[in-house]
């Protein structure tokens, strides 16, 4: 994909939401001072939240969140060096084990209402950076056996689709899932094999890269108020949403370091 091609990609996007379903249109502002907009559909028929956002280093991230399988698939299209000639966008996509307290449900996300679609959003709190080590490569004609919208989202990285052994297998006892199966939609790529691709000397050997995003802006969690009913007895009812900062970082393996330009 070039960048026309993701540019294509994000006004196609864009259209799509404002004329059907889309939740919130969310303005936040970076630590640079440049406002990144941010989309967030939630669909309770398949219980799923998606998050995207054009980042402002021209990296295309989606956050995709499917509650029933208690996975999160993050896509990143990251646009080509141009000063070393890379005209191609590359497309990683990491699956990894999702937390039902680190996100409101597709319920709740389905229920907000926006009174000021212009408005600069600012995160309550900041969340530490959460590290994922991905030493499994996922083969992404199987990896329905992890989430059924796995091969749909993650079919442009079919040679940089990674998870987590560990996930996989807490997923399988969470979800009494076979751990059998779902390891077999995968092959084992352990990074800590390798030196940092930032130390590597040669371009043409394996090395672990990392790449990090931040999703600016999210609902975490409910707010509650307490009152009281009719009959004066105490109660307790959503009033509101948490919102928080995130960022994430992800190492995995690459085999050559031309993978991993931005992280040098």
């Amino acid at each position: 994909m070039d960048s026309d091609r993701l540019l294509h990609k994000w006004i196609y996007f864009c259209l799509l939401i404002v004329s059907s379903y889309c939740q919130l249109v969310v303005n936040v502002r970076n630590k640079g001072g440049e406002t990144i907009v941010e989309k967030i559909i939630s669909n309770t028929t398949d219980d799923t939240v998606t998050l995207e956002f054009l980042g402002s280093d021209g990296s295309f991230v989606t956050q995709f969140i499917d509650f029933k399988s208690e996975v999160q698939i993050f896509r990143i299209y990251v646009s080509g060096e141009e000063e070393l000639g890379q005209t191609q966008t590359q497309t990683v996509c990491f699956i990894t084990r999702f937390l039902r307290n680190d996100f409101i449900s597709s319920d709740a996300m389905s229920k907000l209402r926006q009174k000021n679609p212009t408005a600069i959003r600012t995160p309550e709190e900041e969340m530490e950076m959460t590290t994922h080590i991905l030493d499994v490569m996922v083969n992404v004609d199987k990896a329905y056996v992890i989430s059924p919208y796995a091969f749909n989202i993650c079919s442009e990285a079919k040679d940089a689709t990674y998870a987590q052994e560990l996930d996989l297998r807490t997923i399988s006892k969470s979800l009494g899932k076979d751990y059998i199966t779902l390891i077999s939609a995968t092959s084992e790529v352990p990074p800590s094999k390798y030196p940092k691709c930032r130390n590597s000397q040669d371009a043409t050997k394996p090395c672990s890269c990392e790449i990090r995003t931040c999703i600016g802006w999210y609902p975490c969690g409910l707010k509650y108020c307490h009152g009281t009913d009719s009959s004066g007895k105490l109660v307790s009812y959503r009033c509101g949403i948490k919102t928080c900062k995130k960022c994430v970082a992800f190492i995995y393996a690459v085999n050559t370091r031309l993978k991993c330009l931005w992280d040098m």
